[in-house]
């Protein structure tokens, strides 16, 4: 499905505020595995970059539903767009 709105207020706030605090945590994992770190250590690292992203990835969803899926279903493509996001839905709660 086409992107219908850009990412607007706090959903796009967000996301660009996190990316480099994200890629920064990222690379002192690396950094940890390359010195030998306890193991321990690194486990809690990656946890709370899965939280974090799991965070940025609750905004992104509540954005496209605030925005694009009640856009399509305002211009009668709600089906597809439900559809879409049931399917998004589905994944990212595995994640």
């Amino acid at each position: 499905m086409k992107r219908l709105v850009k990412m607007v207020g706090e959903s796009a706030v967000l996301t660009t505020g996190k990316a480099p605090a994200l890629l920064c945590a990222i690379k002192k994992i690396q950094k940890m595995v390359e010195n030998d770190r306890y193991c321990v250590d690194i486990l809690v690292q990656i946890s709370a970059i899965n939280a974090a992203m799991k965070k940025v990835g609750m905004s992104i969803l509540k954005n496209h539903t605030s925005h694009c899926v009640s856009n399509a279903i305002k211009n009668e493509n709600g089906e597809e767009s439900i559809e879409e996001l049931m399917a998004v839905f589905d994944r990212f709660s595995k994640s």
